[in-house]
């Protein structure tokens, strides 16, 4: 009977677990594979962001194309008609427009990742599943968004062509996919750290709507690069309006798109490296938090 119970032990010991549990993790973790099998509840959850987004509301969707709208309109009469600030010989409105059809992407998929921990802590709380889920879950449900915005962005565009603007876009438009990337890597980067650091600093969370305002005047949404290279440029600091990482990525966006733009190699180059860094930065403190941020929080 002993013999049997051991030999039963020892069988239970050695078998091959399908999933494992471990609050053990490298530095850098970034499964694949449990994150593929947990697509179906990824899925569900770009369906709940997108759902709620607009849910009860009378106008629903059209509330994506009314913000860009409306806020370019605004940007137009105040920057350009009261400030006279110019936009490289582009109609300021298109050039508003393409400013915020990107930025609206970025500020969102920034600020609702920032409020990963606090807002679903009572699912983080009841059950597993891979906690990154539901920041890259928030990247996704903002593209759907972000197309709405942009393809009244291209109507516009068509528009203003079709009426003889100097709107002039090139084969460059074919790397909007990686613009786009890069830009959820730096907003997923900034998010999960944020959102790791207000598991213990609630102060950080009414400081967020506040710094994606002020971050958006050192990027170029409502202003041109050039603009801002003219005026630094005797005193020999213009490069440093690039080492803001969007710098060079919405430039690119309005070349591409609208023929005109400011950027260098190095500021694409810097961009790229940058993405990359803050996102596994963002990765090594999410994962760090996520271990026991269900006693903080």
């Amino acid at each position: 009977m002993a013999e049997k119970i051991a030999r039963q032990e020892n069988d239970f010991n050695n078998q091959q677990w399908l999933y494992e549990i471990t609050p053990k993790r490298k530095l850098i973790s970034f499964n694949f594979d449990e994150i593929w099998r947990y697509r179906d509840l990824l899925m569900l959850f770009v369906k709940r962001d997108i759902v709620t987004y607009y849910k009860q509301t009378v106008l629903g969707p059209l509330w994506f194309l009314i913000q860009p709208l409306l806020t370019s309109v605004i940007q137009f009469v105040i920057f350009n008609k009261i400030a006279q600030i110019e936009s490289d010989g582009i109609n300021y409105f298109l050039f508003a427009l393409a400013g915020n059809t990107l930025w609206f992407y970025f500020s969102d998929c920034f600020k609702s990742t920032s409020d990963t921990f606090k807002t679903n802590q009572n699912i983080f709380g009841k059950v597993y599943f891979p906690r990154v889920i539901m920041p890259i879950s928030i990247t996704i449900s903002n593209l759907l968004k972000f197309g709405i915005q942009f393809l009244f962005f291209i109507c516009m565009m068509a528009y203003f062509i079709m009426q003889g603007k100097a709107v002039m876009p090139n084969w460059e438009i074919v790397f909007t996919p990686i613009l786009l990337i890069l830009m959820a890597l730096i907003s997923l980067g900034f998010g999960m750290i944020i959102s790791s650091m207000t598991t213990k600093y609630r102060d950080l969370t009414f400081l967020i709507g506040f710094g994606v305002q002020l971050y958006m005047y050192l990027t170029p949404v409502v202003y041109p690069t050039s603009l801002v290279v003219k005026k630094l440029k005797p005193y020999g600091y213009e490069n440093l309006v690039y080492l803001n990482p969007l710098t060079s990525i919405f430039e690119f966006f309005k070349y591409s798109y609208l023929g005109k733009g400011e950027f260098t190699t190095f500021g694409l180059v810097y961009s790229v490296v940058f993405s990359i860094v803050i996102f596994l930065l963002g990765l090594i403190v999410f994962n760090r938090t996520e271990k026991n941020f269900i006693d903080t929080v």
